[in-house]
């Protein structure tokens, strides 16, 4: 049976960032409680990007979508790193 490799990929990719961004959001939480210093700083500065808001205008209809955030820091990239191993070596 052939599978469509790329397509596979593509889900695996999305899946493991997915992922990713929650666990670095959870490290970067838990490490909200640690004390003020130079290390605690380090791996809660981030950059941010961000989309501003989207309107869309139908003639039936019409919404807006809020500016979405993308927050990056030491963490996140952590969390990454971390689904992407586990998914390499259950798969």
């Amino acid at each position: 049976m052939l599978v469509d490799s790329r397509r596979r990929t593509a889900v695996r990719i999305t899946w493991t960032l997915i992922l990713g961004f929650f666990l670095g959001g959870l490290l970067s939480k838990f490490a909200e409680l640690l004390p003020d210093s130079v290390a605690r700083d380090f791996l809660l500065t981030s950059v941010n990007a961000s989309v501003g808001p989207l309107s869309v205008d139908l003639v039936a209809m019409a919404f807006d979508v809020g500016p979405l955030v993308f927050m990056l820091n030491f963490l996140t990239l952590v969390g990454i790193a971390i689904v992407a191993l586990v998914a390499r070596s259950l798969i």
